[in-house]
């Protein structure tokens, strides 16, 4: 049983990951996913990892907001990109 409270520092604990802050912003500005993959579906985690955001999400666990920020942050550069694309498209129109 995790007793760990779930904050994005106790999940890169929980994922065996550097959990420093510095680290935390270094993993998720160099693994940035695009819009169409999926947290779980990302190359850079291996199965236990995979498995446990798998499970913390699907279960809506104490995790998943965390795991959910998680994905977030991973999206970010991705999402950012569509909407200024979006913004751009509608101003030619």
């Amino acid at each position: 049983m995790m007793t760990s409270e779930p904050t994005m520092t106790n999940l890169f604990l929980q994922l065996g990951l550097d959990e420093k802050a510095q680290a935390i912003d270094a993993f998720i500005q160099s693994h940035q996913l695009p819009t169409d993959v999926g947290l779980v579906e990302a190359p850079f985690w291996n199965d236990a990892q995979r498995q446990f955001l798998a499970e913390q999400w699907k279960a809506d666990a104490p995790w998943a907001l965390t795991v959910d920020q998680l994905s977030e942050a991973l999206h970010a550069n991705a999402v950012h990109a569509r909407t200024v694309e979006e913004a751009s498209d509608t101003a030619a129109e």
